[in-house]
């Protein structure tokens, strides 16, 4: 059955289970908005749905999805293309952490993390953008990373996908009253790291807290910038990788991968 239409905004988020995802449900919810809660593991967004419900008095929906699999993938796009409950903010934040460099490291695994990473923001991003384009309004936050400016593996590759493609939406949507902001953070501390089976690499002031890194997205989401770079650290860090010459960062990133 439907859920029925509140006058709360609504708000969708991939990878809402755990890390910068949930922080976004969390404070999307703190901020008014209903929720679908969209990831694998079916308990955890359960407990998420029931503590949203509970703390901010907002109705949280969820849908188990794979978005490795090209059903679930379906599924979630038609949830956002649904006119009768329509989706206001659309968060693309599914992550998918590889251990191995990319020869290393078997081929089915490259293949779903391209899937989640990139093919899944293809579709949701088209099914928001046009549901959001005939309404008029409405906000795509694509999740994307720091890694995308430097050259290491097919992450990296992904990611600086997850850029170029939210800005260039961003310039297809401009005036519709639908804005794409491209999240690029950097080292995060959440089990992300964990998860995917890397350790935690560098000094302490270059890992981000979650919470104000999502808070300092959604006031630029708010302010309509199409890139949100999160921390001094790496506001400083992006705006270097620009201007360094790509054979530098190329060199770099081999010493790091020994």
């Amino acid at each position: 059955m439907a859920a029925e239409r509140t006058p709360r905004p609504t708000a969708l988020v991939t990878g809402a289970s755990a890390g910068i995802g949930r922080e976004f449900a969390v404070q999307l919810a703190a901020r008014g908005h209903d929720l679908v809660l969209v990831a694998r593991d079916r308990a955890r967004l359960d407990a998420l749905a029931a503590e949203l419900t509970s703390r901010y008095a907002v109705s949280a929906e969820v849908l188990v999805a794979d978005l490795s699999d090209r059903s679930a993938v379906q599924t979630v796009a038609d949830r956002l293309a649904d006119p009768a409950r329509p989706v206001d903010v659309h968060v693309n934040n599914a992550g998918y952490g590889q251990r191995r460099s990319f020869l290393r490291n078997d081929l089915a695994a490259e293949e779903a993390a391209f899937d989640v990473l990139t093919r899944a923001v293809l579709v949701l991003s088209h099914a928001a953008g046009v549901a959001m384009r005939d309404r008029g309004r409405g906000q795509i936050i694509n999740v994307s990373s720091v890694a995308g400016f430097i050259a290491s593996g097919s992450y990296s590759a992904a990611k600086a996908w997850v850029t170029t493609f939210s800005e260039g939406l961003a310039s297809e949507l401009e005036g519709t009253g639908v804005t794409v902001t491209a999240l690029c953070p950097g080292f995060t501390n959440t089990e992300f790291q964990q998860r995917a089976g890397i350790g935690k690499p560098g000094p302490d002031f270059l890992w981000l807290d979650p919470s104000r890194l999502v808070g300092d997205c959604l006031d630029d989401v708010a302010k309509g910038r199409v890139v949100s770079v999160p921390g001094l650290q790496y506001k400083a860090m992006v705006g270097l990788l620009r201007v360094v010459p790509r054979s530098v960062i190329r060199r770099r990133a081999r010493l790091v991968r020994r």
